[in-house]
């Protein structure tokens, strides 16, 4: 399976060391949990950051991504859990699973990684073919302000974290450019890791590409694929949505059935 716009996800532990403290959707996700009945679905789950905990909190997980290495990263943290987790790689535009489920969520920003119209109708008409009627679906995904979308192009300080095996400094900087026709930002994130003298030793670039959806065109996406927003908040702690927002989570509803999926914002049979 051939991964693309996935440099930042080709050393999972780094990915976890710089991400896996950082997990504001637990507590949100497992209020929804509570109300499902049967398997839930994480797609995009990664190294299982929230798949992992909702499974020891008693939930039955599938978590699905394309990135194999993330995936095997999953399985050995998941360990000997009491629910074992299904993991499936898989494309989540083109998903395949053997079961419907009544809560499927994603986290992370990942609706971001969906660059094309083509690619957001595959993952959106997924999760309706893959969620019960009535079932909930919730996921984030950064808030197109202009401060957000205009970054400058030259580098700039993010922050800084210390490695938990090596005990160096890391400093983190990022690049960015926007395609204001494409609606894509295109990232530089830099490295730079520093001995315990503050000397620069080391230093390491990704890049990656996110599309961004302002808020009324996702109403309108949401719709075409049979959804209903229920709610639309600004971040997991279920602060209204606002001009300042810097994210937007939401939680949808299924309300109808797409046969086929969208082609051009029609149903197809």
């Amino acid at each position: 399976m051939t991964v693309t716009n996935a440099e930042e996800y080709h050393d999972p532990i780094l990915y976890d060391k710089e991400n896996e403290s950082h997990a504001p959707e637990i507590p949100f996700l497992l209020k929804w949990a509570s109300k499902s009945n049967g398997p839930i679905i994480d797609l995009a789950c990664g190294t299982g950051r929230i798949t992992i905990p909702l499974a020891k909190n008693g939930y039955e997980l599938v978590g699905v991504d394309i990135h194999n290495g993330m995936l095997e990263e999953a399985l050995k943290k998941a360990g000997n859990l009491k629910v074992p987790i299904k993991w499936v790689e898989q494309d989540c535009a083109k998903l395949e699973l053997d079961l419907k489920s009544s809560l499927l969520y994603s986290v992370g920003n990942s609706f971001q990684h969906f660059l094309t119209n083509e690619a957001q109708d595959g993952f959106l008409s997924s999760v309706n073919k893959h969620l019960e009627m009535s079932g909930i679906f919730i996921f984030g995904t950064r808030f197109p302000s202009a401060e957000e979308l205009l970054q400058p192009n030259t580098e700039e300080y993010w922050r800084t974290y210390i490695d938990s095996d090596s005990l160096q400094k890391v400093d983190m900087y990022t690049i960015s450019q926007y395609d204001s026709l494409n609606q894509i930002q295109h990232y530089t994130t830099i490295r730079k890791y520093r001995n315990k003298d503050g000397k620069i030793v080391d230093e390491k670039r990704t890049n990656i590409s996110l599309r961004y959806v302002f808020p009324k065109e996702m109403e309108r996406l949401l719709i075409a694929h049979g959804f209903e927003i229920v709610h639309v908040f600004s971040d997991w702690k279920e602060t209204p949505i606002s001009q300042n927002s810097y994210e937007m989570v939401y939680v949808c509803r299924k309300a109808k059935s797409i046969l086929g999926g969208i082609n051009n914002g029609h149903k197809r049979d």
